[in-house]
């Protein structure tokens, strides 16, 4: 997981959402990415994805059997869909997202028997930390747009 954060701060360092995985196969990671939907103008570019896609490029295969993806942030529907189909066996998270996450907070697409593979979940792994890092970061935003919605009034 603190491979994780280290890419979430530089996805922080970029403007981006601070969200950063790594995939790790036989204690080696095989691959690490962050958050890039600003810098890509890609709503499909957040950490898992791309980690997934390097993963699967590396392996030269899209089954991701016996991986484990670390992740700062519960992921969304989309990233649990790709986590899914990449037949990924282990998500491990360290906070919770309550307004889009789909591993128990709005839903649990990890446990959903319908489904033809399912993930064993940790969470709450250096939560504080996973936490923390997001909340400066969009404390910081807010701090910019009022900054620059004061320097507009005095205009």
């Amino acid at each position: 997981m603190k491979q994780a954060l280290h890419e979430a701060k530089k996805a922080a360092r970029k403007g981006e959402v601070p969200i950063g995985a790594v995939i790790v196969l036989d204690n080696k990671i095989i691959a690490r990415s962050h958050n890039l939907k600003e810098t890509t103008a890609d709503p499909t570019a957040h950490a898992e994805i791309i980690a997934i896609k390097k993963a699967s490029k590396k392996l030269k295969k899209w089954r991701l059997l016996n991986s484990t993806i670390y992740v700062t942030l519960e992921p969304c529907i989309m990233c649990m869909g790709a986590l899914i189909q990449a037949r990924v066996p282990r998500l491990v998270f360290g906070s919770y997202d309550p307004k889009a996450g789909a591993c128990g907070s709005l839903y649990d697409v990890s446990n959903d028997k319908r489904l033809n593979h399912r993930i064993k979940t940790i969470n709450g792994i250096m939560a504080v930390e996973c936490e923390r890092i997001l909340k400066e970061f969009f404390k910081s935003l807010r701090r910019m747009q009022n900054i620059g919605a004061m320097s507009q009034k005095s205009e």
